[in-house]
C-alpha cells in the first residue's frame, strides 16, 4: 500500500497527504556550470534523469526542517548548489556539494542558512 493510500484511509484528504508526503519532479536535467546557470529545483525528491559533465542543480528556497531529496542517474557527478549564499555542510557559501552518478543524497535545511547532506553509498 501506498503511503497516500494509507494517509487516506486513516481519514486525511487526498490534498493533504499529498503535501505531507511532498511532490516527485522526475526526468529533471541538470545544467549549467555554476550556481546561477545550474537548473532550480522545485520539488522534494528530484530524479536527476541527465547530468553532463561539470553540470548542476540548485536546491530551492527553503525553511529550516524542510527536506530535498536528489537521485542522480545521470553519467557524470552533479553539482548540487544551496540557494543564495546558503552552505552545505562545511563548505564555503555558494558551494557546490557532489553527487556522484548513480548516487542519492539527501539534504536537511537547520538553520537560516545551512544545509546538511547525507550521501547514500
Amino acid at each position: 500500500m501506498t503511503q497516500k493510500k494509507a494517509l487516506v484511509q486513516a481519514g486525511i484528504f487526498g490534498n493533504t497527504a499529498a503535501a505531507i508526503l511532498g511532490d516527485v519532479a522526475t526526468g529533471v536535467s541538470a545544467a549549467g556550470t555554476t550556481q546561477a546557470t545550474a537548473t532550480a529545483l522545485t520539488a522534494n525528491v528530484n530524479v536527476i534523469s541527465t547530468a553532463a559533465a561539470s553540470s548542476g542543480v540548485v536546491l530551492p528556497a527553503s525553511e529550516a526542517g524542510d527536506v530535498i531529496e536528489v537521485y542522480n542517474q545521470g553519467a557524470n557527478a552533479l553539482a548540487v548548489y544551496p540557494p543564495g549564499s546558503e552552505i552545505i555542510d562545511a563548505l564555503s557559501a555558494s558551494a557546490s556539494f557532489a553527487v556522484g552518478a548513480g548516487k542519492a543524497a539527501t539534504f536537511r535545511k537547520v538553520s537560516a542558512t545551512t544545509w546538511v547532506s547525507l550521501l547514500g553509498a
